[in-house]
């Protein structure tokens, strides 16, 4: 049975520990204080508020650095970086000992552990420092000082200076004397900081006065010392722990501790050593004991061990420390480095060495003992600090320790900070201990120091401990394997660690201080570094994610060309790759539109999609062919190689990238989540690649009648619906819209394909044709509906543009859907151009299942020719038949019509475009029963107002088979709804009503983009005049808290909620503003029409806001309402009660929520719609009187807006001076700079007159599929003159790609 120390007697009441650390180390001495039952104050800076320490703590206060105004100051009104320093601002740390009582401080190691003025400033406070006093920490800092006591005691030195070394030349007249190498060490540094290695005179003259100032810099002493520099040499340290105990002895077990321990002031012990050879850049990266250098060399480690001892008595050292030793590798003759005044890092290699063993709990001992003169009592176990325990290693026991951190080991092992995508370790058992701080979805920040974890086991041998390891740190096939160390996101030192500990000079324990730094271990980096990223790029992989709810289904734009390109490579179709967007020919490498990276290992490669120009090391290959980039090339990939058409390029990779981790079941980038860092591809990414360890040879390109056409003129084949129908456009405009010839729009993007009509000269036709003056309910323009569910591929009609909705579009709104792409020609979405033209053409079901199967044998052709084994295939030929006009797919009167919805979808609409509680509550019903039949291929019923849209894979079930089955669900369901009744959850979300962060929000909307509407200043004043409430702004709050909320959908994005009051007299109404916000915070509540919805992130919106909550997404999924699988919280027909709370309750539950602590109210409850019609008919006059107040008040707050929206129209017209204008003059010069794609002019960044200096100066910006675009200057116009603009370029303008921007001239 394992060993413990038990604290018997000694009472940890009226006591506190405040822990002054972070990370890892902060979360393991909280551990032990909380097994202790000792209570704790964890203090923490802006980047670290949701860290785990802050959540372990009792209680949490955010340091407020010296000469700051105050907590409440918020993290974007200060600077980031001196908050983050505060960790080290002794003043703030003591000020919150005082106010919090504190009586205890664990500093851990790092930032002030090692700080006697700190531990002086604590002692003047009455507060115990669980260390040494502060005349120790001094004597023992400085490292020449340390030398000094360390010669008292009689332990060996490293042949060095006495003192400080005040010039160059007294630094070179000791290097003659002791001989080359040397070293220069900051006589206050530590952690491996502050030393210069210096093989010569010529070096030391060279780096003296630099190690000086960076000693300086680093630590407030520019003292620096020499020592002789060992270039073959071991670290090698020992455990030392003195502890001061105060006894009344009352006891057995008190006597026998006061023998072990000598007198009533306590022993010095050593607790063995523990060897830090291993390490990179002088700081450790591996830790063990017993040292394999001591194997055979007891006698050694025995001298050793009292050598540390003998100095810790000689300076009365108390509480837990580390004496550090450099060991010749060579001759055994060991030399005193330092002495830690700490716990160390790798203290846990100890612990794991002798079970039971706490050193944490030992330091809480020492600092309680030093408060009390008598009444302690330390039960300790006779043998525990025995020095006789501790004099020989423990038998049949290694342990060893590696620690994680994220940081590039092939670019010098470079911090790396960013989001954690994916995080696993094994379970912890008595053999191996994972000292972390991190999980999934927390970031790694740039202001400290990397260490993510500490992996340590304990094995019988030292080989069976390095075999464990090596097991644990392999790369897993299985992302949510339990068995290793897994940890994703920006690079990390996992796969180096492993190569060590497969190293044979590491396992034969030959490792010395220097073997890693001067290239001991080659490390090889199966990775790629992405040198310039090209436009756009991203992750992107197959299957989408088919969640719903609002969460983007992601994945590449052109499926066709994606798959092709792993099909060329021998991957799964569905591998993650990466997509781009291709620039016109001839934009070349000066825009900086370039794709380049550099493979560290060989890889076999294809690109696919547009004809893009590709080079390997310079030398230009084929796209759609099988390629092979050698280790140490790089892979460019450019423009397009001809005037063809085509947008979009794909890169897919043997073995695709098998670091990024799946999000929601993919890996492909989608807002902010999934991919790689959830964004994209950034110059300086480092991704993993597979090494291509076969032989492989190079293909030449696909047969021309195997590649895709790529076009500037497309026909897009689409099924009618659901909404191409009279009811909303007249036969005439149907048939208009599909006859016309549509421009794509430079707004297009991965959300949609924005289409411009194309009017001939003198045709003032309207773009579209509509049957109906307005949308109801829906709104008031006619293609406005209440909202529904939308297939992906629709043809949305947003007001008078259609919008083609595509991977990352919403997926329902308010807007009806003309046509829907057939599923088998999407991937020409993500070929689409700006500037294309595009026709739609109407196709059947059976037409579209069709165009599917000719992809797949296209697939399967281009398997054929890649794998050489045949060069005979077949073609399929496809010829559209003539679909019916009606979208309907069924309709009864009295019963919900079934629209398709293209291929994969069919929308089941129920009765008028009105907002009903019946007709919801019978779609709950229709989907309930539905879900009943769990019927194959169905992927998602997505409810709204007055309908579900029902997603289905036609793979799996016919459109057929799937509508016979939902009119007999429908057929099965009684006629009245009233004995319905519908299980679900009543929520309670904590709200803030009329809050600050909405109002800052509405202050930022007037000064940016509209500054007088009806809805301005205050949307709350707004609601209560629309709605014809006479207590105003305050009853309209109250009003909007008073009754349960039923959730009527989930969707549009982020499974963003919808919902209305159940009672009608709470329903207040209010319009979209116009145009809509670019910004809403997090968790807003807003309504627009008779519905309100929460934001579920940051994001542009339209509701008009009324309070704010907690968001109901947590996009890791933590807390105890959420999963990793399911980050959404609510569902429909879930009830939300909103509870009023102040704005600093809410910025304290905002912490725990973000940290995963926080519990929502949840409580099961049952809507019955009889008892709902009942009370309906009680306070039908009431609700009769509040909408007839409300149609009042709406009508005169519409004549207003039309009023103001006129004059800020106007006003806005007359204000355009403002923009950069080409004068109408200007001469055209043979030098100049182009627009390399189609797209609006954002911004012109110089003026008539400016002299280029670099190729690289941006002189205009573009804005294109919703990115970016620097236009530079370009080489040939360097030391030349901006001589004018081409005419009409300005600020705003649209320009197509080739079109001249800006003129340059001789000066």
């Amino acid at each position: 049975m394992q060993e413990t120390i038990t604290m018997g007697l000694l009472s940890v009441d009226g006591h506190k520990l405040l822990v002054a650390n972070r990370g890892e180390i902060a979360v393991r001495i909280l551990r032990t204080a909380k097994r202790l039952g000792l209570q704790t104050v964890a203090v923490y800076t802006h980047v670290d508020s949701t860290s785990p320490h802050v959540l372990l703590a009792d209680e949490a206060v955010a340091l407020v650095p010296s000469g700051s105004a105050g907590v409440g100051d918020a993290p974007d009104s200060q600077d980031i970086y001196a908050d983050a320093r505060a960790y080290v601002d002794a003043d703030a740390v003591v000020k919150v000992c005082v106010e919090k009582g504190v009586t205890l401080v664990a500093p851990g190691y790092g930032f002030l552990a090692e700080n006697p003025d700190f531990a002086r400033l604590l002692a003047k406070h009455d507060v115990t420092l669980l260390g040494p006093d502060a005349q120790t920490i001094e004597d023992m800092g400085l490292k020449h000082r340390a030398r000094e006591l360390a010669v008292q005691a009689d332990v060996p030195v490293v042949p060095g200076t006495n003192g400080i070394v005040e010039t160059a030349d007294e630094a070179e007249l000791f290097a003659e004397k002791v001989g080359y190498p040397v070293i220069l060490k900051a006589t206050a540094g530590g952690g491996g900081m502050g030393l210069s290695i210096c093989g010569n005179a010529a070096e030391l003259r060279e780096k003296f006065n630099a190690t000086q100032q960076r000693a300086k810099n680093l630590f407030h002493n520019e003292g620096v010392f020499i020592e002789k520099f060992f270039s073959s040499s071991r670290h090698i340290e020992v455990q030392v722990i003195h502890i001061d105990l105060k006894f009344s002895v009352a006891s057995d077990d008190a006597a026998s501790i006061f023998k072990i321990f000598g007198d009533s002031r306590g022993h010095v012990i050593h607790i063995g050593e523990r060897e830090c050879s291993v390490q990179r850049r002088h700081q450790k990266i591996i830790e063990e004991a017993p040292s394999p250098f001591f194997s055979q060399r007891q006698d050694l480690r025995e001298k050793m061990c009292a050598a540390a001892v003998r100095l810790g008595k000689l300076v009365n050292y108390k509480s837990a420390g580390t004496v550090e030793f450099l060991v010749d590798d060579s001759t055994g003759n060991f030399y005193f480095l330092e002495m830690n005044t700490r716990l160390q890092v790798e203290h846990g290699v100890t612990e794991m060495l002798h079970p039971g063993l706490d050193l944490v709990e030992l330091m809480i001992l020492q600092g309680l003992s030093e408060r009390e003169s008598t009444g302690y009592y330390a039960n300790l176990l006779r043998d525990q600090l025995d020095r006789e325990k501790f004099a020989r290693p423990r038998p049949n026991t290694h342990s060893i320790e590696l620690r994680v951190y994220c940081e590039n080991p092939a670019m010098n092992f470079s911090p790396t900070p960013g989001i954690l995508q994916y995080v696993g370790f094994p379970e912890e058992t008595e053999d191996l201990r994972i000292d972390t701080w991190v999980s999934t979805g927390m970031v790694v920040t740039p202001f400290y120091d990397p260490l993510v974890a500490k992996v340590i086991v304990r094995s019988k041998t030292r080989e069976a401990a390095i075999s464990q390891l090596s097991v644990q740190f392999e790369r897993p096939k299985d992302q949510d394997s339990r068995k290793h160390v897994v940890i994703q996101g920006p690079p990390n030192n996992i796969s180096f660690l492993k190569q060590v500990l497969d190293n044979e000079t590491f396992k034969a324990g030959r490792a010395t201080t220097e073997w890693i730094d001067r290239g001991g271990l080659r490390f090889v980096n199966s990775a790629m570094t992405v040198i310039s990223p090209g436009i756009n790029t991203s992750v992107q992989s197959l299957p989408t994610r088919d969640i719903g709810l609002g969460i983007p289904p992601s994945g590449p734009m052109d499926t066709l060309a994606f798959r092709g390109g792993n099909v060329l490579v021998g991957n799964p179709p569905e591998c993650e790759g990466l997509e781009f967007v291709i620039p016109p020919k001839g934009a070349g490498r000066s825009s900086g539109l370039t794709f380049n990276a550099l493979f560290h290992v060989k890889a076999v490669v294809a690109v696919t999609g547009a004809n893009a120009s590709v080079h390997i090391d310079g030398r230009e290959v084929p796209t759609w062919a099988r390629l092979v980039v050698p280790s140490g090339a790089k892979l460019t990939i450019g423009s397009l190689r001809s005037d063809e058409g085509g947008l979009r390029a794909y890169l897919t990779i043997s073995g695709g990238f098998p670091s990024i981790p799946k999000y929601l079941g993919s890996k492909s980038t989608s807002m902010g989540s999934g991919g790689y860092q959830g964004r994209n591809i950034q110059g300086g990414d480092m991704l993993d690649i597979q090494p291509y360890t076969k032989d492989a040879e190079e293909s030449s390109a696909l047969p021309t009648d195997l590649i895709p056409k790529y076009l500037s003129e497309w026909t897009l084949h689409s099924l009618p619906g659901p909404h191409d129908d009279t009811e909303f456009l007249t036969a005439e405009g149907i048939e208009a819209f599909y006859a016309r010839k549509w421009k794509v729009s430079s707004a297009s993007n991965r959300m949609g394909i924005r289409l411009e009509a194309i009017h001939a000269e003198g045709d003032d036709t309207p773009t579209l044709q509509w049957a109906r003056q307005n949308g109801g309910e829906g709104g008031s323009h006619p293609s406005n509906i209440l909202d529904n569910g939308y297939a992906r591929g629709s043809v949305n009609l947003n007001g008078d543009t259609p919008v083609i909705l595509t991977n990352e579009g919403p997926s329902m709104g308010g807007y009806l859907c003309i046509s829907t792409i057939a599923t088998a020609e999407q991937w020409k979405l993500g070929q689409l151009r700006p500037g294309d033209l595009v026709q739609f053409r109407r196709i059947t079901y059976s037409d579209s299942l069709s165009l599917h199967k000719r992809n797949e044998e296209l697939l399967e052709n281009i398997a054929i020719v890649a794998s050489g084994t045949s060069t005979s295939y077949k073609t399929l030929e496809f010829s559209p038949s003539q679909p019916s006009a009606d979208p309907k797919l069924h309709y009864i009167p009295g019963t919900p019509s079934k629209p398709k919805a293209g291929d994969s979808g069919i929308l089941v609409e129920y009765g008028e475009m009105t907002l009903d509680f019946t007709v919801r509550a019978r779609i709950h019903g229709f989907e309930t029963a539905a879900r009943q039949l769990q019927l194959p291929g169905i992927i998602e019923f997505a409810p709204c107002i007055r309908s579900t849209m029902v997603h289905y894979d036609p793979l799996k079930i016919s459109q057929e088979v799937l509508l016979r089955s939902l009119i007999q669900v429908e057929m099965s369901l009684p006629d009245s709804i009233e004995d319905m009744q519908f299980p679900g959850r009543r929520l309670t979300f904590p709200i803030v009503l009329d809050d600050k962060w909405n109002r800052e929000t509405l202050q930022r909307y007037m000064s940016s983009t509209r500054d007088r509407s009806v809805y301005l200043p205050s949307n709350v004043e707004y609601l209560a005049r629309n709605n014809g409430i006479e207590g105003g702004a305050e009853e309209a709050l109250k009003l909007l808290v008073s009754s349960p909320w039923l959730v009527f959908g989930v969707g549009f994005y982020l499974a963003c909620p919808f919902l209305v009051p159940i009672d009608p007299r709470c329903r207040l109404v209010g319009q979209k503003m116009n145009p809509s916000r670019t910004y809403t915070p997090r968790g807003a509540v807003g309504i627009a029409g008779l519905v309100a919805a929460i934001y579920p992130v940051e994001s542009p919106g339209g509701y008009q806001l009324f309070g704010r909550t907690l968001s109901s997404w947590q996009p890791w999924g933590k807390g105890p309402d959420f999963a990793p699988e399911r980050p959404w919280l609510l569902d429909p027909f879930d009830q939300v009660e909103f509870e009023p709370i102040t704005e600093e309750q809410y910025i304290q539950l905002e912490k725990e929520f973000d940290g995963g602590r926080y519990a929502f109210k949840i409580e099961p409850v049952t809507l019955s719609m009889k008892e709902y019609l009942s009370f309906i008919a009680s306070v039908r006059g009431e609700i009769d009187a509040f909408k007839e107040h409300q149609a009042k008040g709406t009508a005169a707050e519409e004549a207003r807006e039309t009023v103001l929206l006129k004059e800020w129209q106007e006003s806005k017209r007359t204000e355009g001076g403002g923009a950069i204008v080409a004068t109408q003059d200007t001469e055209e010069t043979a030098n100049f700079a182009s627009a390399s794609l189609m797209g609006t002019v954002w911004k012109i960044k110089t003026t008539v007159g400016d002299i280029i200096e670099s190729p690289d100066q941006v002189v205009v910006i573009l804005e294109a599929m919703k990115t970016e675009i620097n236009v530079m200057a370009g080489e040939d116009n360097v030391g030349l003159k901006v001589s004018g603009f081409a005419k009409g370029v300005r600020e705003g303008t649209t320009v197509r790609a080739g079109d001249k921007l800006v003129y340059f001239v001789e000066q």
